[in-house]
């Protein structure tokens, strides 16, 4: 069926079709109407009603509609309408709903009008009204779109008078209960459904969920990070290093300061529940509510530690905090006198000094630990001008994998992309993108770079960007099969970068013609190999005996 959900994979065309059409569902929680295959069995009829070919599909399941930042598969469209990188002239949504609940109509309208400009129709296929740019179609689309973020914003109010509710009553709210907590699943009887794993959610409205004590070992731990800090007069820092050391890991990774300061300051641990400490609503600036709004069940579930040494661990954090009320010339004053007696400084350094601000404090006054670093005249050796946000590397990542995917779609591959992870499929292979950043270790000549492996191992290549000595511009590319990542992030340097495997190249151009080589290579051996496998024929095996 030509008209049949297709999964959601972004394909890179070679010609664009004028009854070609592309399908957007999104499914949230709202309706089962709005399910997937409800919306696509209505946008296969209307297709078909029109003779069109649905030939691309763009998804997001599960995502609210209220914002496109967390719905891949609208940012995906709206991408590929911009780039040009589309085979189809009309795009088909259920309902205006769909497209999205936009607290902001004129952001719903933006991103249709994008991809009118760019001659593409887009047609609401389960509304009473043609999309045809009359006046009538404006008035109605409009009205619609006002009705769909009215319908967000009554939602949201009634979501949170009944998540108050049921708060005041002592059930858990929210997502993963911290380290030592464990959610409980209880139905609409008061009895256990059990305890919940990590990622799992409840199926029924009817149910709730309590926070039980977790494992012995989980609990003697929180037990010790709170006595450490209280009556050992440890900081947060000191206290992660010893658990690290001592082979005690947060659910398979290791302790941090922000854990340890999280954890210490967390009222689960006396079996109080708060709810309503910040807002958030509909997708706006999270903000902090006054203590007032705060819901407080106290006694709502067994506490883990003692009500004294809780106390008292909030106090030592009070006095903290009064350092954070000094003047700025104070806070530069005894950042001076801690290095004059460390010889240097850095995060750890003055999240362990008892007497000075914590280095979130300097962040907060000053914009960043480097701002007080140069208040101070102090100029650490490690270097702070490479490419240090995300989002930078990520651009300079989305940059390369369009480029490597033109040149492998004009040569008649078939390319698909999955934005989420910046990840090319062609045929079997997989294409995996990394930032290689430079690093000189104390005391070395020479420097070295790192390639992260991430989460997930990557599967067949991995391309690396890699950046120059000072992490501010491009050095070159290279190429590794992805075997190289499977079990740890690879450092390298240049002079035993052949060794693991990484091949180099000075332009995007020389990288492109590399893979075209080398998967034109795979898949003639594939073909070999698939012919030296195949059984004989019958005649031939007549022949033979």
């Amino acid at each position: 069926m030509v008209n049949a959900l297709v999964p959601h994979k972004i394909s890179l065309p070679k010609a664009q079709g004028t009854d070609c059409a592309a399908q957007y569902v999104r499914m949230s929680t709202d309706h089962q109407r709005y399910s997937i295959e409800n919306q696509a069995a209505i946008i296969a009829a209307y297709a078909q009603a029109r003779g069109l070919e649905i030939v691309r599909t763009y998804r997001d399941e599960g995502e609210s509609g209220l914002g496109i930042k967390n719905r891949p598969g609208l940012r995906g469209l709206i991408n590929d309408v911009r780039q040009g990188r589309v085979n189809f002239s009309h795009i088909l949504v259920y309902d205006i709903s769909r497209w999205g609940r936009f607290q902001d109509i004129d952001e719903s309208a933006h991103y249709e009008f994008l991809c009118r400009e760019a001659g593409i129709a887009v047609s609401y296929c389960a509304e009473q009204f043609e999309n045809d740019g009359s006046v009538i179609s404006g008035i109605v689309k409009n009205i619609k779109r006002v009705m769909a973020a009215e319908y967000s914003r009554e939602l949201g109010v009634k979501v949170h008078a009944g998540a108050s509710h049921l708060s005041r009553l002592g059930f858990r709210q929210g997502g993963p209960p911290c380290f030592g907590l464990r959610r409980e699943l209880i139905d609409e009887s008061g009895r256990s459904r059990g305890i919940m794993e990590r990622g799992q959610w409840k199926s029924l409205q009817s149910d709730r969920v309590v926070l039980r004590p977790g494992p012995q070992h989980e609990l003697e731990t929180v037990k010790l990070i709170f006595e450490r800090f209280v009556d050992g007069h440890l900081t947060e820092t000191k206290i992660a290093r010893e658990l690290n050391l001592g082979g005690v890991l947060n659910q398979g990774r290791p302790w941090t300061f922000g854990k340890i300061h999280y954890m210490l300051q967390n009222d689960n641990y006396i079996g109080t529940i708060r709810y309503n400490r910040h807002s958030c609503r509909l997708r706006t600036v999270r903000k902090e509510n006054p203590p007032a709004d705060w819901i407080i069940k106290e006694g709502a579930f067994d506490p883990i530690v003692d009500k004294t040494i809780f106390a008292k661990a909030q106090q030592r954090l009070d006095d903290r905090r009064q350092l954070w009320g000094v003047s700025d010339e104070e806070m530069l004053k005894r950042l001076r006198v801690l290095l004059h007696r460390r010889g240097r400084l850095s995060r750890d350094i003055i999240n362990e000094t008892q007497g000075i601000p914590s280095s979130v404090a300097y962040l907060t006054r000053f914009g960043s630990l480097r701002a007080a670093y140069q208040l101070i005249g102090y100029t650490p050796k490690r270097k702070y001008e490479y490419v240090e946000s995300h989002t930078d590397r990520r651009a300079m990542i989305e940059s390369l994998v369009l480029k490597v995917a033109r040149a492998l779609a004009k040569s008649g591959k078939d390319v698909r992309v999955e934005q989420v992870h910046q990840v090319l499929r062609v045929s079997a292979v997989s294409i995996s993108f990394r930032v290689a950043r430079s690093r000189l270790a104390r005391g070395a000549i020479h420097p070295s770079w790192v390639v992260i492996r991430g989460r997930q191992p990557p599967s067949g290549l991995v391309v690396v960007i890699r950046l120059d000595e000072g992490n501010r511009a491009i050095r070159d590319y290279l190429m590794m099969p992805a075997s190289g990542l499977v079990e740890r992030d690879l450092r390298f340097s240049e002079r035993n970068r052949e060794r693991f495997g990484l091949r180099q190249f000075g332009t995007v151009g020389g990288l492109n013609e590399a893979i075209k080589r080398l998967l034109h290579n795979l898949t003639r051996l594939a073909r070999e190999a698939s012919t030296m496998e195949s059984p004989q024929s019958p005649s031939s095996t007549a022949n033979t005996s």
